[in-house]
């Protein structure tokens, strides 16, 4: 889109962004930092992250994502730990950061964040930085194993025994640090990994925000007639925490109009922000084409709609 667009004659700003989840390092460009860490089930893993002006980015689905077991088959759910994730945090801690923000997404783990604990320095050392939990997920600690676990591979009976862990562990955290985090929204973030952070302390941060912030998409957004993003398929999930959704309201801040370019849609006309406009790739070409010349077609939306929008100016 960006290349065509160019060559039309305008003038095109490009961000990365995502939710929280995986690939959120990806928003920053340029070299991650990088340590061997456990994966969730034990195995070694290379993991990047990154470290400036004093604050450390990581992304947990580098040390303890499902991914890197080869899927929710491949997966044990009831072992699969969040260590390594911990052990990436010791790292930034050693490092001198003063805030670590974590984004948690696309884990394979179920454990409440007990595993990243006993991989930090000890509770007293950790409040000389200030941890901060990027997510949208607003689930709570003791559903995380209902919600979550079944595509992580856990069978009924496993969703079962997380559950009872979870609650045990709720129990555990309030004893020894003090926090409840049963209640709290988005506590049950990477399979309760967001709580654990939060007995130590960590607040919880929009992850869209997050990365938003840092790749300065408010400034890209004040100098610009068009936003365009796109999903696979937007329903109403996509503005509760997803990026399209993030899109919208910050470009609603900036008065800009945004373009949803998507594979297909399902969502009530009655819902779509005024300034926003979907362009179903499906409804437009058809299903068949837009399976199997997506590229082409989004670029041609794009073109299309661009166009349209400059006449109308």
């Amino acid at each position: 889109m960006a290349t065509d667009l160019t060559e039309a004659g305008h003038q095109v700003s490009k961000r990365v962004l995502s939710d929280g989840g995986e690939g959120s390092l990806d928003a920053f460009g340029g070299p991650n930092r990088y340590s061997t860490v456990s994966g969730p089930l034990g195995d070694p893993v290379k993991a990047g992250w990154r470290f400036e002006d004093g604050v450390a980015y990581i992304e947990m689905a580098q040390a303890s994502g499902l991914a890197l077991v080869g899927g929710a088959d491949r997966n044990d759910a009831l072992a699969a730990d969040t260590y390594g994730t911990g052990e990436l945090i010791s790292s930034a801690f050693d490092a001198g950061a003063r805030e670590i923000i974590v984004f948690v997404g696309g884990s394979a783990t179920t454990d409440g964040g007990l595993g990243a604990l006993r991989a930090m320095p000890l509770p007293p050392r950790m409040r000389s930085v200030q941890l901060v939990v990027a997510t949208d997920v607003t689930t709570r600690f003791t559903d995380a194993a209902r919600v979550f676990a079944p595509q992580k591979g856990a069978t009924d009976a496993q969703v079962r025994m997380l559950t009872n862990r979870l609650e045990r562990l709720a129990d555990m955290y309030s004893e020894t640090h003090g926090i409840d985090v049963r209640d709290v929204p988005g506590a049950g973030a990477a399979g309760g990994l967001a709580g654990g952070l939060m007995a130590l302390g960590a607040r919880i941060e929009s992850g869209f925000d997050v990365l938003a912030e840092a790749v300065h998409l408010d400034t890209a957004l004040a100098d610009a007639d068009l936003v365009i993003t796109g999903e696979g398929f937007c329903d109403a999930q996509s503005f509760s925490g997803k990026v399209v959704g993030g899109v919208a309201i910050w470009a609603a801040r900036a008065g800009t109009p945004v373009l949803v370019i998507t594979g297909d849609t399902d969502v009530d006309s009655d819902l779509v922000p005024s300034h926003l406009t979907i362009v179903s790739l499906a409804a437009r070409f058809g299903l068949d084409r837009a399976m199997t010349e997506t590229v082409a077609l989004v670029v041609e939306a794009a073109r299309t709609e661009v166009d349209r929008l400059t006449k109308l100016k």
